[in-house]
């Protein structure tokens, strides 16, 4: 049996060109017939290769979520085969964060809505993982540097924030959702969770987090999106707090 999906929010005036670029990719995904929230075929993943909008990827999910991906399927890495780099200040050599050391440093939990810039919200969100100040501290990261980047491991997603932003309390480096293992389609099997921020901003697929001396757009803020992205203040949105 299907569940039956909330219809998708996505404004055409939103005023940026990410806006009409999901429209666009999402006619062209409907005319396919793509449905769920299952990852993409390969088929699916080669026509939006070519396609012009720069979308490869939107497709309704369950439980409210939309599912968004510009690099077509993303290859699913078990947490036995996971590793996160992180550069602990700017231009030093990365270290290695396997899925047994994220595991053995202190775990938090944050339940809030998710709310995406588009409009689409899904309250109640529980996600668990470890503190990305205490990725930081862990790794042995200049706190006092000016800011943090964050690269996705599908090697398009970028992403960043001020120091004093990723060393708020509600900033994670998630590895479940909902006390289940967070699934590909979701960024799995870790990504970045910024509760007070849009949810563009909580990078799927984390790859890589790096100690740097200047924020750095990511690549929705390179189309037209704020680079702070607080919710209610920013996008020209007034969404009620999460």
């Amino acid at each position: 049996m299907s569940e039956q999906l909330p219809p998708i929010d996505l404004p055409l005036d939103a005023g940026t060109p990410v806006g009409r670029r999901v429209v666009l990719g999402l006619i062209g995904l409907g005319a396919l017939g793509v449905a769920g929230g299952s990852a993409l075929s390969a088929g699916v993943g080669a026509i939006a290769a070519k396609d012009p909008t720069g979308v490869t990827a939107l497709v309704p999910g369950g439980g409210g979520y939309r599912y968004y991906t510009v690099t077509g399927p993303v290859a699913d890495v078990a947490p036995a085969d996971y590793s996160l780099s992180v550069s602990a200040r700017p231009s030093a050599a990365p270290v290695k964060l396997d899925w047994a050391t994220l595991s053995s440093l202190p775990q938090t939990t944050i339940t809030k809505d998710v709310q995406c810039v588009t409009g689409w919200r899904v309250a109640s969100q529980t996600w668990s993982g470890v503190l990305l100040k205490d990725v930081l501290l862990h790794s042995g990261a200049d706190l006092s540097a000016a800011a943090l980047t964050f690269g996705s491991f599908d090697g398009t997603y970028t992403e960043s924030l001020t120091m004093s932003q990723g060393l708020r309390p509600d900033v994670l480096v998630a590895t479940s959702l909902d006390g289940a293992p967070i699934p590909n389609e979701h960024g799995g099997p870790v990504r970045l969770y910024v509760a007070p921020m849009y949810f563009y901003k909580s990078l799927k697929w984390l790859g890589s987090v790096s100690v740097v001396s200047a924020v750095e757009p990511g690549y929705w803020e390179k189309l037209g999106y704020d680079v702070d992205a607080w919710v209610g203040n920013s996008n020209g949105r007034n969404d009620a707090p999460i």
